[in-house]
């Protein structure tokens, strides 16, 4: 079974997405999005550049 993006509205009324492994645990969640088109665009997002995103560990960064 695959991860999936679960879309919700917070108590404010806005929409928030968050990326949910298959395993159950939640592994991102999104900034508050005024319409749920909005919403949506950010998960097509995140599907477009996540393959393609660099891991930067700023761990090793000089003191």
């Amino acid at each position: 079974m695959a991860g999936k993006f679960i879309i919700s509205k917070d108590k404010r009324g806005e929409f928030r997405f968050k990326l949910v492994a298959a395993n159950g645990q939640t592994i991102a969640v999104s900034e508050a999005y005024t319409t749920k088109a909005a919403c949506v665009n950010g998960v097509e997002s995140v599907r477009k550049h996540a393959a393609e995103a660099t891991i930067v560990d700023e761990t090793l960064a000089a003191v």
